[in-house]
């Protein structure tokens, strides 16, 4: 019984590092240490035609969202939205690990945007301007 105990604690205390060291995605050129030491954070450009250019937002606490959620780091640390934008009204405090959602993460390598399955750059990742089918997500409920 107590090796039970230990397996069901070892998994319970690796689950807890695993949410905490997530808080950020490996390999994202869009969060920039400058030479202060200050953050500099970029987020994908709202693009000037199309559906994202031409409707109203879904607010994050509206309940108007039905697919995954961006996980987009701001300055204000990680954040839920309903869009990659990270548009103020469409995100909300992240709730990553803590919550489980489909969620879709939001990275910069170079100059291509990718939605990423897992908050690192080594997972399943897809541009997220390519042309469609190539621009399908692979989110994942985390």
């Amino acid at each position: 019984m107590s090796i039970l105990r230990q397996g069901i604690g070892l998994a319970v205390l690796t689950l807890a590092a695993t949410a905490a060291s997530a808080q950020f995605i490996k390999g994202n050129e869009a969060v920039r240490l400058m030479p202060d030491g200050s953050r500099r954070f970029y987020t994908p450009p709202m693009p000037s035609t199309g559906p994202a250019s031409q409707f109203r937002p879904c607010a994050a606490d509206d309940g108007c969202h039905a697919g995954a959620w961006h996980m987009v780091e701001t300055s204000d640390g990680l954040r839920e939205c309903t869009e990659p934008f990270a548009r103020p009204s469409t995100c909300r405090s992240s709730s990553y690990g803590a919550r489980r959602l489909a969620r879709l993460w939001v990275a910069r390598k170079g100059s291509t945007w990718f939605w990423c399955q897992y908050p690192d750059l080594g997972s399943k990742c897809v541009d997220m301007h390519a042309r469609p089918p190539s621009n399908l997500p692979y989110d994942a409920v985390q």
